[in-house]
């Protein structure tokens, strides 16, 4: 932050001709010599989610190699490198902490998400993840083929998704899908890109909505008053 300070003297000689002699123009001389910096610290406050504990179930394997770690599970395996604002340790038995290596507003915002990331990585290979979603509408249907997911959404044809490696779908009653996997970012990534087919129109709620969605509706437009 600069700070400038003003001379007193000023030259106010100037007259404006097209205003007449009463008006003045004041040109201010500031020495701009004289200019003090003033420094603040940044203040970056610990995280209320990143600073708790991550519990891990004996169950689960934890190998932690500088800012690589991995989580080996009855469900799966699953890795993940962190940056160099934030750093991993054990603490306890049974325990791992996130936390900042670094004082910045960058580590102070990477707290709190490499944690929840962590506890994600040690709940989906020791108990799993799951997404459910919904498809509304008349002749909307989805049913298996091997590893592929169709569905019939009113378009002329069928859409058919391959499934990733890692997760596993269910469809109950031709209108209900489950996505079942340990790894969160890609049960979303999968579920996302099957409800982008149909994202729920507000007026009749159409189209394929996550199970706990809730769809904003809009009055329709009104007929023309006699």
């Amino acid at each position: 932050m600069a700070l400038v300070i003003p001379s007193i003297h000023s030259s106010c000689n100037l007259n404006s001709a097209f205003l007449g002699d009463r008006s003045k123009i004041c040109i201010s001389d500031a020495p701009f010599s004289r200019v003090h910096f003033l420094w603040k610290p940044v203040e970056c406050k610990e995280s209320r989610i990143g600073k708790r504990p991550i519990e891990v179930p004996p169950n689960v394997t934890i190998t932690l190699d500088g800012q690589d770690l991995k989580v080996k599970g009855p469900l799966g395996e699953l890795s993940r490198s962190y940056p160099r604002e934030v750093k991993v340790e054990r603490v306890e038995s049974g325990f791992l902490k996130v936390s900042k290596a670094v004082e910045t507003r960058r580590a102070n915002q990477m707290h709190g998400l490499f944690r929840t990331l962590t506890d994600n990585m040690v709940v989906g290979v020791s108990k799993g993840f799951e997404k459910r979603l919904q498809l509304v509408g008349v002749g909307y249907r989805a049913m298996l083929e091997g590893r592929d997911l169709v569905l019939n959404l009113g378009f002329s044809h069928s859409v058919r998704m391959a499934i990733p490696d890692g997760l596993q779908v269910k469809v109950e009653d031709n209108t209900r899908i489950a996505v079942i996997g340990y790894d969160k970012c890609a049960i979303g990534e999968f579920a996302a890109a099957v409800r982008k087919w149909r994202p729920p129109e507000p007026y009749k709620g159409k189209g394929i909505k996550y199970a706990d969605e809730i769809v904003r509706r809009k009055d329709g437009k009104a007929g023309k008053k006699k």
